[in-house]
C-alpha cells in the first residue's frame, strides 16, 4: 500500500471511529495543565502548546490522555505540521472526547478530510454546531463544511456555510467569501434558485445572498431582504411617508468635490439632483452642498460639519478613497448615501450607489446568458474601465456556466487583430467592453472574422466618442446598457435631447452622471420604500433600482441598440 493511500485510510477509519462513538462521549474535566496548553494556543502559539499537550498526554492515561491528544493534534495543525498531527489522531480514543475538545477534533478531522477530498468524511465530523469552539473557529467550521458541500454537488448548502461564516469575517476574508457564495448561487437555474430561495426562514444569513442573486436575474423576491435596527429611519424627524413612498431626509447635505480635480464630474452630478429637487412639488429637505476637496481627508472634514449643522442624511461623497474613508470609520453617526463602491460594503443603515464598470461586466453577462450565448470572445480595452468590465464579466458568465472563448485586448486606436480573431472559434457572441471609436475600428475585422452576424453586447463605454451618425453606422446592432432617461424619456425630467440644448452639465458624456445625480435624490427620498420592497423596483433616470440586504443600490439599465448610426432604445432590453 503506498503511503498516501495509507494515510487517507487511516483518517478514514479515525473518522468511523469517531462518527460511530460520538453520541457515548462523556467530557472530562480539563486538567490545569491542558488548560494552560490551550491559552497558549489562543494566543497564537500553537508550537508551543502542541509540544506541552504531547508532554502531559506521555504522562496521562484513560480519558484525559485522550484529551490531551486530541488537542495536541489540532495544535500541530495550527502550526502547520499536519504529519505530526495525523500521527496522534488514531492514538485518540473519540468516544473519551466532549466539550471544546471534542469541536477542535472534529474541526481537525474535517480539514484533513477536505485537503485529502473525502467530502462525506468532513461532513461526518461537522454535523453539528460549533457552540462551544472560540468564536474565532465558527467561521473555519462553516468553511469547511461549505468545502464539503460543494465537493459533493450541494452548492446551495455550501452558500448556506458560507453566509454563516460571513458573519465573522472581515476585510478581504469577508469580500473573497461573498464572491465564493456569488460564483455557488450563479451556478443554479432560476427555478431552483427562486424555490430554495422563498424556503429560507426570516434571518437566515443567506437570504440576503440570495435575494441579490434574483434581482441580478429579473426575478421577484419572496420577501424584502432582512436588514437591522439600523435601517429604521428616525421616524421623531420625519413625517409619515406619502401613498408613493415618498419620504425625504429633514435636513440633507451633499458632499462633493466642488473644487479639485473632480469638480468636473461632481457639476452633472449636483445639477441632476438639483434637478429632482427642484422638480418636487412636496415637501422637500433643508439642503446644503459641502465640499470634500477630492480627497479622503476632505470628505472627512465635510462629513464631521454635516453631522455638526444637525442634518439626519448625507450624500455622498464621490470619489473612491473618499467613500473608503467614511466606511472605515468605526461608527457613522449620520447615515449616507455614497456616491462610489466602496472596497467594503457599505455600514449598517448606510447604502452605496455607483456607475461602476464591473457593473456593465456583470449586466453584459447576464445580458447574454439570458438569450442563451455560451461561448463569448471578450474584447476589451486596455484602459482601466476596459479592465475592470472584462474581468466582472468573466468573473460572472464563468459562474453561470458560460465560457470565454478568447480575450484580446486593445488600445486606444486597435491595430489589426484579424489572426486572434479566427482563432476563435464556436463563437456565439462578442462582448465589446471598448469605446465608440474603438469599436468603430473593430466592426470591420468583426466583419471579415466573420463575427458581423453573432449577438455583439457593449458596455457603456460604447457611447464614448460617438456623434456622428454617418460614423457611427459601424456600431449598428451592437447593444449596450443605457440610461432610461437618454433613451426613453423618465417621468419628472425633460427630455434629454431638450435639456442638452440649455445645460451643459446634461450634454455628451455628462449625461450619465446627470442622470446619476437624479437618481441620488430619488433614492434619497424614497430610501424608506427601497428598504422594504420586494416589487419591481424604483424607476429612475439610470435605470430600475434596487437596494439589496447589504446596502448597495442594483440597477437594471435600459439598453439600447445603434440604428442608422443613432442610438435607439430596445423596449424591455430582450
Amino acid at each position: 500500500m503506498n503511503k498516501p493511500v495509507a494515510r487517507i485510510t487511516a483518517l478514514s477509519l479515525s473518522m468511523l471511529l469517531f462518527v460511530g462513538c460520538a453520541t457515548t462521549s462523556i467530557a472530562p474535566t480539563s486538567s490545569p495543565a491542558q488548560q494552560a496548553a490551550i491559552a497558549l494556543l489562543e494566543q497564537g502559539k500553537p508550537r508551543e502548546a502542541a509540544q506541552q499537550l504531547e508532554a502531559e498526554a506521555a504522562l496521562a492515561r484513560g480519558a484525559g490522555k485522550s484529551q490531551l491528544l486530541a488537542d495536541a493534534a489540532f495544535a500541530w495543525h495550527e502550526a502547520k505540521d499536519d504529519a505530526r498531527a495525523r500521527m496522534l489522531i488514531p492514538q485518540v480514543q473519540a468516544r473519551q472526547l466532549g466539550g471544546a475538545t471534542q469541536q477542535r477534533f472534529n474541526l481537525l478531522l474535517a480539514e484533513l478530510a477536505v485537503l485529502d477530498k473525502q467530502p462525506v468524511a468532513a461532513l461526518q465530523a461537522l454535523s453539528g454546531t460549533p457552540t462551544q469552539l472560540p468564536t474565532a473557529l465558527h467561521a473555519r467550521w462553516y468553511l469547511a463544511r461549505a468545502q464539503a458541500l460543494e465537493a459533493n454537488g450541494d452548492a446551495f448548502n455550501a452558500a448556506a456555510d458560507r453566509a454563516r461564516a460571513g458573519v465573522t469575517l472581515n476585510g478581504a476574508e469577508r469580500s473573497d467569501n461573498q464572491r465564493a457564495i456569488t460564483r455557488l448561487l450563479s451556478g443554479l437555474d432560476d427555478a431552483t434558485l427562486s424555490s430554495r430561495t422563498a424556503a429560507l426562514p426570516a434571518g437566515d444569513p443567506l437570504y440576503n445572498h440570495a435575494g441579490r442573486a434574483l434581482i441580478a436575474r429579473g426575478l421577484p423576491l419572496p420577501r424584502p431582504f432582512d436588514r437591522d435596527a439600523a435601517w429604521q429611519l428616525d421616524t421623531g424627524k420625519r413625517p409619515p411617508a406619502d401613498a408613493d413612498g415618498y419620504r425625504p431626509p429633514v435636513k440633507m447635505a451633499v458632499l462633493l468635490p466642488l473644487t479639485g480635480n473632480l469638480a468636473t464630474a461632481s457639476a452633472p452630478v449636483r445639477d441632476g439632483l438639483l434637478a429632482g429637487y427642484y422638480g418636487e412639488t412636496r415637501r422637500r429637505p433643508q439642503i446644503d452642498f459641502i465640499d470634500t476637496k477630492g480627497n479622503a481627508a476632505g470628505a472627512i472634514a465635510a462629513y464631521d460639519k454635516a453631522v455638526a449643522s444637525g442634518a439626519d442624511f448625507v450624500v455622498g461623497p464621490l470619489g473612491r478613497d473618499e467613500v473608503d474613508a467614511l466606511f472605515h470609520r468605526d461608527q457613522l453617526q449620520v447615515p449616507l448615501l455614497a456616491l462610489n463602491r466602496g472596497k467594503d460594503t457599505p455600514p449598517a443603515g448606510s447604502a452605496g450607489f455607483s456607475l461602476a464598470p464591473e457593473d456593465d461586466g456583470i449586466m453584459a453577462a447576464e445580458y447574454l446568458l439570458s438569450r442563451e450565448r455560451r461561448n463569448v470572445l471578450v474584447i476589451a480595452s486596455n484602459d482601466e474601465a476596459g479592465r475592470r468590465a472584462s474581468t466582472a464579466f468573466k468573473e460572472r458568465f464563468g459562474e453561470r456556466g458560460g465560457k470565454v472563448a478568447a480575450s484580446i485586448s486593445v488600445s486606444d486606436t486597435p491595430a489589426d487583430i484579424g489572426a486572434q480573431l479566427r482563432q476563435a472559434t464556436g463563437v456565439d457572441a462578442v462582448l465589446l467592453a471598448v469605446k465608440g471609436n474603438q469599436a468603430r475600428a473593430l466592426a470591420p475585422q468583426l466583419a471579415l472574422a466573420g463575427l458581423a452576424a453573432v449577438s455583439r453586447v457593449g458596455t457603456s463605454q460604447l457611447i464614448a466618442n460617438t456623434g456622428k451618425a454617418d460614423e457611427d453606422m459601424a456600431l449598428d446592432g451592437i447593444a449596450f446598457p443605457s440610461e432610461a432617461w437618454t433613451s426613453r424619456g423618465v417621468a419628472g425630467l425633460p427630455a434629454a435631447s431638450s435639456l442638452a440644448s440649455t445645460l451643459p452639465t446634461a450634454r455628451g458624456g455628462a449625461a450619465r452622471l446627470f442622470a446619476f445625480g437624479y437618481d441620488a435624490w430619488k433614492i434619497t427620498a424614497y430610501l424608506e420604500k427601497l428598504a422594504n420592497s420586494t416589487g419591481a423596483g424604483l424607476s429612475g433616470a439610470t435605470g430600475t433600482l434596487h437596494l439589496d440586504g447589504f446596502g448597495n443600490v442594483l440597477r437594471t439599465p435600459a439598453w439600447s441598440t445603434f440604428s442608422g448610426g443613432h442610438p435607439t432604445a430596445i423596449g424591455d432590453g430582450r
